[in-house]
């Protein structure tokens, strides 16, 4: 074999490591962003059933405005998150605002046996495992593409292709947020 053959051959190998991994690095984020979405929507479906949940019970409880102001607030603020990081904080934030709603409930027996409360109980619920898998079916994308950034020879390449590691979509660990939001009496 002669040496421009072996250089073509070395040239080739080359080219298809470098679409191989750009390629795959592609996959990750599409798979990435693909599972954002999902949050999102469950997300969204979240924050369409708080105003209904606060204006049931503020058909009994209209006297605890400052509950349903902070709800009103915190759901607002995730609205309005962009990031990954800045929705870990809001949505916990949200958890609590949601978390008080449903103590005062506790208070009210005609509220708790109410069927439209109880709907949107079950259906929040619902919700927030669609959440809480979607969450873990992101991170496990995050996961796999900062590992294939981080790794050699993939840091390699994500370093020519400026590919950037994510950040993944944690509840922040201090201690309340971390707890599900109780939606049962």
């Amino acid at each position: 074999m002669s040496f421009g053959a072996m250089l073509i051959i070395i040239l080739v190998l080359i080219a298809l490591a470098f679409i191989g991994f750009y390629n795959g690095f592609v996959r990750l984020i599409n798979r990435t962003k693909e599972a954002w979405a999902d949050i999102e929507v469950q997300l969204k479906r979240r924050y369409d059933l708080i105003p209904n949940l606060v204006n049931t019970v503020k058909g009994y409880a209209a006297h605890e405005s400052t509950a349903f102001e902070k709800v009103t607030e915190a759901r607002a603020s995730a609205m309005s998150a962009k990031t990954a990081g800045e929705h870990s904080k809001t949505e916990a934030m949200l958890g609590q605002a949601i978390t008080g709603l449903f103590g005062i409930a506790e208070a009210y027996p005609e509220l708790k046996a109410n069927t439209n409360f109880l709907e949107l109980q079950r259906e929040l619920s619902d919700t927030e495992n669609k959440i809480q898998a979607a969450r873990r079916f992101y991170n496990t994308n995050v996961r796999d593409l900062n590992t294939k950034i981080e790794m050699f020879p993939g840091n390699v390449f994500a370093g020519i292709f400026h590919f950037k590691k994510m950040e993944f979509f944690d509840i922040p660990d201090d201690g309340v947020e971390n707890q599900p939001v109780e939606v049962k009496f």
